[in-house]
């Protein structure tokens, strides 16, 4: 049920994602910037804070221990925005092959369809966040997926969007930003909805986790993404 439309106390996580959107951000490379993180590379896909929070109850210049304890927030933040983003390049790129391969018709074709446009949404919002913070939009790497018939690609899909969401959650704790901390939870709502829907299609699990969803570590998720990087 909707709530009445009057009432909006507060911004709403679409809003938040809306705005980051209608950034103009150019793409930059982001395997060198994460090339530190060794394994743990792709393992956090995870939506971060685009700035600490803060409550300013003074107005005493920040002391250097503050100044400092901010910026190596941010820095975390900037790295796990695009861990984020990489995930959703290689989603978007993955619905993109899956569509142009015609594999799917009528209204799961055009639900496909929407899947695919709603993860280049995530894309643009997660770019935008890291402009935001003062980073660099990771790039975009080359996806490769096998796109073979319906039924395999309906099951990796699933495989994926529920990979996707456990990959959130397994990163929330280090989010900075209560504010896109919220949007991390919309994005993460959408893709576990969309394992949801892929879920009725091949005849499996709608909650594979029973009542509780599970995280995702960093090296279950690299061990998953690994085969699809070109």
């Amino acid at each position: 049920m909707s709530s009445p439309p009057t009432e909006e106390p507060t911004p709403r996580p679409t809003g938040l994602v809306e705005r980051l959107v209608r950034d103009d951000v150019d793409r930059k490379r982001f395997l060198k910037m994460a090339g530190a993180t060794g394994a743990t590379s792709f393992g956090a896909f995870v939506l971060a804070a685009c700035g600490s929070s803060s409550k300013t109850t003074s107005t005493t210049a920040p002391t250097a221990a503050a100044t400092s304890t901010s910026a190596s927030a941010t820095m975390t933040d900037i790295g796990i925005l695009n861990y984020a983003l990489t995930l959703e390049y290689l989603e978007r790129e993955f619905y993109k092959k899956v569509i142009a391969a015609g594999l799917f018709t009528g209204k799961v074709g055009a639900l496909i369809k929407d899947f695919g446009s709603q993860e280049a949404t995530h894309v643009e919002a997660l770019k935008g966040a890291v402009q935001k913070m003062g980073g660099t939009p990771a790039a975009n790497p080359n996806g490769k997926f096998p796109i073979n018939t319906a039924s395999q690609v309906a099951n990796l899909a699933y495989e994926v969007e529920n990979l996707g969401a456990a990959a959130y959650l397994g990163q929330a704790p280090l989010i900075q930003s209560p504010e896109v901390l919220a949007v991390a939870l919309a994005i993460h709502s959408v893709e576990a909805r969309h394992a949801a829907s892929l879920g009725t299609l091949v005849k499996k699990s709608l909650t594979p986790d029973g009542s509780f969803a599970k995280p995702a570590e960093m090296s279950t998720v690299l061990a998953a993404v690994k085969p699809f990087l070109g």
